[in-house]
């Protein structure tokens, strides 16, 4: 099945997406609160929207599928590591740690958008990027999981664009933290949530999910990869996030940027010119599709001017009198 939330008639509604129509769930229903009873609830919820009040997908907004509590994101495309990692820090190759953890990073949940919704320029940046990735969403609570595990935790999956303002995230970073306000204004989620169980014929006979991804700006495909060539499954992924603590329903956990042109950023990395393949305006529009999961489509406007915050302002490192007499003995 597939979820959505939408806005129509003013009113913000949840549910199941049948071809080009949506039938509703009941008013009040949410796609997070389902998740609480994982899949079984999800699927049992979802046969249950009234066909009867069905509305067309063209008359809606489509917002996110849900709104998740946390979002972590992954770094799981070998590829995407080393074109990008020349572009932010100028360093060649991967890092060694790379190949021994699945790395990730909390994002901000409050930052989620619509499948077509308009992307601001995150305030003071001149370098936006897209990256294109799909994102596994929890259903059932799980601490210190294994992979095995984890599979039965994952209730589906939807397309996820991680927005990048590579000049913040290359400035930030040089402190040995972050990404920070480079991937802070905006997340889009969806178009829809697709439940697992349809996303399963397309598991290879490793494990991994091969499902088609492609990039678009302004109707030109800037890039082509296959969700297979992830370093880690899915299920790698939660189980790693769930080590020492606890992921629960409504979780998203996103892949990382794929390869072979997920993002600008890889592609300028491996020597493509930024007059050929600039960063993102105002006008621009990105167009990511998965196999299996639907399409996204966002505008990029104008942003706010950035609010001036001061550089720091050097103390003189004074200490408290009870202090500095101890220290004099």
């Amino acid at each position: 099945m597939r979820f959505a939330t939408y806005l129509h008639h003013d009113e913000v509604r949840s549910g199941v997406v049948d071809g080009e129509g949506i039938a509703p769930l009941p008013t009040g229903t949410n796609v997070l609160d389902l998740l609480q009873d994982g899949q079984p609830g999800l699927l049992e919820a979802g046969r249950s929207a009234s066909s009867a009040e069905r509305v067309a997908v063209s008359e809606v907004r489509l917002l996110p599928p849900f709104q998740p509590p946390t979002v972590r994101d992954f770094v799981a495309f070998e590829e995407h590591v080393e074109g990008v990692r020349r572009t932010v820090s100028s360093e060649a190759g991967v890092p060694e740690a790379w190949y021994e953890i699945p790395t990730f990073y909390f994002t901000n949940p409050y930052a989620m958008i619509g499948a077509h919704d308009d992307v601001p320029v995150p305030p003071g940046s001149k370098v936006l990027d897209l990256e294109l990735e799909v994102a596994a969403v929890i259903g059932r609570e799980g601490r210190d999981l294994s992979p095995e595990q984890a599979r039965e935790h994952i209730v589906g999956y939807t397309v996820f664009n991680d927005w990048s303002a590579r000049d913040l995230q290359a400035h930030e970073m040089q402190i040995g933290l972050g990404p920070a306000k480079g991937k802070d204004t905006a997340t889009t989620l969806g178009p829809y949530l697709v439940t697992a169980d349809e996303i399963e014929p397309y598991r290879d006979a490793d494990g991994f999910l091969a499902l088609g991804l492609t990039a678009e700006i302004n109707g030109k495909v800037i890039g082509q990869d296959l969700l297979s060539n992830m370093g880690w499954p899915f299920e790698d992924l939660v189980a790693y996030a769930s080590r020492g603590t606890v992921v629960r329903p409504g979780d998203v956990l996103g892949s990382g940027t794929c390869g072979n042109g997920g993002c600008l950023g890889e592609l300028w990395g491996r020597g493509r010119s930024r007059e050929e393949l600039p960063p993102l305006v105002p006008g621009d529009v990105v167009t990511l599709t998965v196999e299996g999961l639907g399409s996204v489509s966002n505008r990029v406007v104008a942003g706010p001017e950035p609010v001036t915050v001061p550089r720091a302002r050097p103390r003189p490192r004074t200490r408290p009198a009870a202090m500095a007499a101890t220290a004099g003995r």
